[in-house]
């Protein structure tokens, strides 16, 4: 499938009730935004909340947002055996206005992107800040928006993505550029306190330009294609491609879910479940869900040589929105053993889904989690300490929890910041409603390029 008939495809809106900010009607009111983050060509977790930041901000203003789409060559992207293909079902809202995308060599791209601007004629702009191999891209839209009196405003997700911190000469060059974007940047949104320590370390970011709002659900899996209560492991996972079995359905199912790479900690994981008392092991089986980055092999390493490799399922791949959902409708606890983390989205999955979940105590993860009743903290790199946790996990099976979580905390925390600095804001007024995570087909605008 192209990406253009990707992007033309019509979707259907699901919607659930729950507490909403006032939509505002008037365009007068409500400054116009545009969000700028991850396409789906090159899909990732930052694809996925740009897509969730940007309808939730579209229920309170007019909003449109310009997508990265060719990140880099493809050659050189970890999973480029399967750039182009279409793994989501989520999509944006039917009001929003969407182009994608704009390339990394710009070529007619950048033509379009500021022919798109000049449409749109922002007053607020929205940066996603996960990987260096925007920051050019982003430093002509920055210049193109300050031209004209917008504001603009990044979210970090992240100081420096680890795999490019890597490659000699990067980090130089991103510090340095960064520098010259944030002389045109008026605020900034981080996820946590450990965040903004984290980024005060190497830039200058002054109190009254930062707002803390923490992630907001990913609860779009949970409504888009739950399994029934009554459904088995085996019904469920049999519609996953290829499918999954799992011998017993009574077995306690243990999983991991996100891209496999270094600091994830996944060998780690494998080490405790072999650590795990043979009563308990015997009855539980653990399914490793995700796409090798890096080369990274360690995990699968790790499984090879495991005495309970035939406990253990490994899909090394990048799943699609319909297996997520699966995988974790059959789930009975989530894990992520990471070594160092600044946000997750498994981790938001896994509280969305009311799953206990098995978490690292580093970086952000502390502050996102805290909240959530059905946290198990452990300290990282440590599977025995990982394996005494897991043996306790089967006596929590059926138990569901709350996410603290909530988009429209997100939404209100960039009202506030668009008041301290001078921008139109939206009223905080907070109304019973109707959230819209959109999942195809829509009839959002979209702006092929």
């Amino acid at each position: 499938m192209t990406e253009k008939s990707m992007t033309e495809k019509s979707m259907t809106e699901k919607t659930r009730r729950r507490p909403r900010l006032s939509v505002v009607q008037d365009s007068s009111g409500a400054p116009r935004v545009m969000v700028v983050g991850a396409g789906w060509r090159f899909t990732s977790g930052i694809s996925y909340y740009t897509c969730r930041l940007t309808n939730a901000i579209a229920e309170v203003a007019p909003t449109s947002t310009l997508l990265m789409r060719q990140l880099v060559p493809t050659a050189l992207y970890p999973g480029r055996k399967r750039v182009g293909e279409q793994v989501n079902d989520l999509e944006y809202g039917p009001s929003v206005h969407v182009f994608d995308g704009l390339d990394w060599f710009w070529g007619p791209s950048m033509r379009k992107a500021r022919r798109y601007m000049d449409e749109q004629r922002p007053q607020v702009m929205i940066l996603q800040w996960w990987t260096g191999a925007v920051l050019h891209s982003y430093l002509r839209l920055a210049r193109l928006a300050k031209r004209s009196g917008c504001k603009v405003i990044i979210e970090w997700h992240e100081v420096q993505d680890t795999g490019e911190a890597r490659i000699p000469g990067v980090t130089r060059y991103v510090t340095k550029a960064m520098k010259a974007l944030l002389n045109m940047v008026d605020g900034h949104v981080v996820h946590s306190e450990y965040d903004l320590n984290l980024l005060r370390r190497t830039y200058f970011l002054p109190d009254e330009l930062v707002t803390i709002a923490a992630h907001g659900p990913y609860d779009h899996h949970r409504q888009a294609d739950a399994a029934p209560a009554s459904a088995t492991i085996g019904s469920v996972l049999s519609a996953v491609q290829p499918p999954v079995e799992i011998e017993d359905p009574k077995d306690f199912v243990l999983l991991y879910f996100g891209v496999v790479r270094p600091y994830k900690g996944v060998e780690d994981l494998v080490a405790a479940f072999d650590l795990l008392p043979a009563e308990v092991r015997d009855r539980t089986r653990l399914m490793l869900v995700g796409e090798t980055w890096e080369g990274w092999t360690a995990p699968r390493e790790a499984v090879a040589a495991s005495p309970n490799r035939d406990r253990i399922e490994v899909v090394d791949r990048y799943v699609t929105d319909s297996e997520v959902s699966a995988y974790f409708a059959t789930a009975d606890a989530v894990v992520l053993p990471y070594r160092r983390s600044s946000s997750s989205g498994p981790l938001h999955i896994a509280m969305s889904s009311g799953l206990p979940v098995v978490v690292s105590r580093v970086g952000g993860l502390v502050e996102a989690a805290g909240g959530y009743e059905g946290t198990f903290f452990v300290d990282p790199e440590d599977p025995a300490g990982l394996a005494a946790v897991l043996a306790e996990l089967p006596a929590t099976r059926g138990h569901r929890y709350t996410d603290p979580h909530s988009w429209d905390n997100t939404v209100v925390a960039y009202g506030e910041l668009l008041r301290r600095i001078g921008a139109a804001t939206w009223a905080p007024a907070v109304e019973v409603g109707s959230s819209h995570p959109v999942h195809n087909h829509s009839t959002a605008r979209h702006y092929a390029s």
